[in-house]
């Protein structure tokens, strides 16, 4: 047998450098069923990743709904001025969710007596009896999410809803 000498200064048989790497038989007909799988199976991933990202955008503008009345809340929540200021609390919560276009927010302002029995206004008069007045605000949020794309099946937008109440500070 015939040696020759490679760039590395090692002996190689003829026979071996001659040769080359030949698929088996059975390798070469898997190429052609690895492809027609990944074909049936490419939009099934597709749909699978658009409902994720769907799933993450109407998740995501939930959140910021919700937290928005929770910000208009505790701008209300601070004190008995703050807290008779409906445009105030609801102009933070708008202001809280920048990104979300087409909130709207909506604040309440409510009393009752320590005892339970309610009063007609929020005056610390209206409670009888050595009763304190107990004060609550409540903020309501809401926005429309129209999603990116349009399954069958799914609506074509969505409501998305939040609200929070807290007690005044005394």
């Amino acid at each position: 047998m015939k040696n020759t000498v490679d760039s590395n200064s090692r002996m190689i048989p003829e026979q071996w450098r001659a040769t080359r790497f030949v698929y088996p038989r059975r390798v070469r007909h898997d190429f052609g069923q690895a492809l027609i799988e990944l074909t049936l199976m490419l939009p099934i991933f597709l749909l699978l990743m658009i409902g994720t990202v769907e799933f993450g955008r109407l998740a995501y503008a939930y959140i910021e709904v919700a937290d928005a009345a929770r910000a208009g809340v505790q701008y209300g929540a601070q004190n008995r001025a703050t807290s008779s200021d409906n445009t105030g609390m609801q102009q933070a919560a708008i202001n809280d969710a920048p990104e979300i276009h087409g909130m709207t927010a909506v604040a309440t302002h409510s009393c009752l007596c320590s005892t339970g029995s309610g009063g007609a206004t929020c005056l610390a008069t209206a409670c009888t009896g050595g009763a304190r007045l107990v004060e609550w605000v409540q903020v309501n949020t809401s926005a429309v999410v129209d999603p990116l794309f349009h399954l069958p099946g799914l609506p074509n937008t969505f409501t998305l809803k939040g609200q929070a109440i807290m007690r005044v500070a005394q």
